[in-house]
């Protein structure tokens, strides 16, 4: 194993310790908890890497950059879509992930169940919640979650797993601890408004995915944190 490869595996070790650790502290199942790593502006080698080390799940930010990644990876992995997608790339995205974290709208969710291939099994879709209030944001409003929800429960092509929120920007990771237990209540409400189980909460990146966990994240979006030495302004979150 290679130096580079031997610090990938390494630093998935430690990660998964933490979230064991976070996941004890509130009485959960560490097991319960998917770690979805983030690839972005991560080489091919390194990709094959942590899969080899036990990833089965891998996160990207970008359709066009995933595209290349997916023809080169030999290794069997679940690709998650975790950043904003434009509708005029949902076409590429059906076909591509088998999850998209990023549905912000009714236009993106008719594109992707229009365009996800018959002969796949129906794209596992999360709703993007926005929860900060700052401008520039992509994910439906707080208000708006409950209409989208309708919306996305009644395509074909997609199903509807859950939330999914990006913190805020804190100088502490339990600063970021509201936001995560917001999109927890908004689900607990969706899901007696609507009918609908929404097991999933894709929430915690580098920054705070301790907190995420012990607020009841069931997938943690991790990525410089494993692979720190992706390319400088191009590391993954």
């Amino acid at each position: 194993m290679s130096g580079g490869h031997a610090a990938v595996a390494a630093s998935l070790e430690e990660v998964r310790e933490r979230i064991a650790r976070a996941a004890e502290r509130a009485a959960r199942n560490p097991g319960d908890v998917r770690l979805v790593a983030v690839t972005k502006g991560v080489d091919v080698s390194r990709i094959e890497a942590a899969i080899a080390a036990g990833v089965t799940d891998i996160g990207e930010n970008r359709v066009q950059e995933a595209r290349g990644k997916h023809a080169q990876v030999r290794s069997v992995a679940t690709w998650h879509l975790v950043g904003h997608l434009q509708t005029n790339k949902a076409a590429q995205a059906a076909a591509l992930f088998d999850a998209v974290h990023s549905v912000d709208g009714e236009r993106v969710a008719r594109a992707l169940a229009e365009r996800r291939p018959a002969e796949r099994e129906p794209l596992a879709a999360l709703i993007e919640v926005e929860l900060t209030g700052q401008p520039g944001r992509s994910g439906v409003t707080e208000d708006g979650a409950e209409r989208l929800v309708r919306v996305v429960v009644g395509l074909p092509g997609i199903h509807l797993m859950g939330l999914m929120t990006i913190a805020p920007k804190v100088d502490a990771p339990e600063q970021a601890r509201p936001a995560f237990i917001r999109l927890k209540h908004l689900r607990d409400r969706l899901e007696q408004a609507c009918g609908w189980p929404l097991p999933e909460l894709s929430m915690g990146m580098s920054d705070d995915f301790e907190v995420a966990v012990e607020e009841g994240a069931t997938m943690v979006r991790i990525g410089r944190t494993i692979f720190s030495s992706a390319p400088a302004g191009r590391q993954a979150p």
